[in-house]
């Protein structure tokens, strides 16, 4: 298996069993670390965007968590949960929570003060003016944010396998540390084809899913 590095996809037929495990497992750390990450964020968001003495400081951890090298979360998860699966899913879920949290944060504070306006006049109440004006205002950003997150995730869960927490990049390490490109491209070329066809998968659901006319997000409409 060290010839041809097109052999990966021979190596990925004559381990199907293994592979499709150590895919469910990457798929399973990438899903779960990002429903996590948007249910510990956005209720975040909405609680920063209402209680200014509350922003600063929360905004301030975010912005600094996204500069902290994943190695370095996954490493911290060490101590406290030891290794596999779980210590995982929980320094994925933390790298979620920051874009899903910054991106409705902002999207709530920038939403246009004329519609905002509009509806207190109209006599809303704030769960209303939440649920009916901000968020939808909010949502190419906060979907922006999640679609982020994700594509970023499934990349990140290849380094869960320094932490025994599964996935394709079991597959990268095992090919490293046995100089054979076959094995290391059978996780490397799935992990890049997912990132990208989500990319596009998502940027297709967001435009199902934003309002008409609120679709700016990233220039492709």
């Amino acid at each position: 298996m060290r010839g041809n590095p097109m052999d990966f996809l021979l190596y990925i037929l004559e381990n199907q069993e293994q592979w499709l495990e150590l895919l469910s497992q990457h798929v399973q750390l990438t899903l779960l670390s990002i429903l996590l990450g948007i249910v510990i964020a956005l209720p975040l968001a909405v609680i920063a965007s209402r209680v200014e003495v509350l922003a600063k400081p929360m905004t301030w951890v975010a912005s600094l968590g996204q500069t902290v090298p994943s190695l370095a979360v996954l490493a911290l998860a060490l101590p406290l949960l030891g290794i596999g699966f779980v210590p995982s899913l929980v320094a994925l879920t933390i790298r979620a929570i920051l874009p899903i949290f910054l991106n409705p944060y902002i999207g709530i504070k920038t939403a246009d003060r004329a519609a905002v306006d509009a509806a207190r006049g109209m006599g809303t109440s704030d769960l209303q003016l939440l649920l009916l004006v901000e968020l939808p205002l909010a949502s190419p950003v906060l979907f922006a944010g999640i679609q982020t997150a994700t594509v970023q995730n499934i990349g990140l869960a290849t380094l869960a396998a320094y932490i025994g927490g599964g996935g394709l990049g079991d597959l990268i390490l095992q090919g490293l540390a046995m100089f054979n490109p076959p094995i290391l491209l059978a996780g490397a070329v799935p992990i890049a084809l997912l990132a990208m066809l989500t990319e596009i998968a998502m940027s297709r659901l967001r435009r199902l899913v934003v309002p008409t006319g609120l679709d700016v997000v990233r220039g492709d409409r």
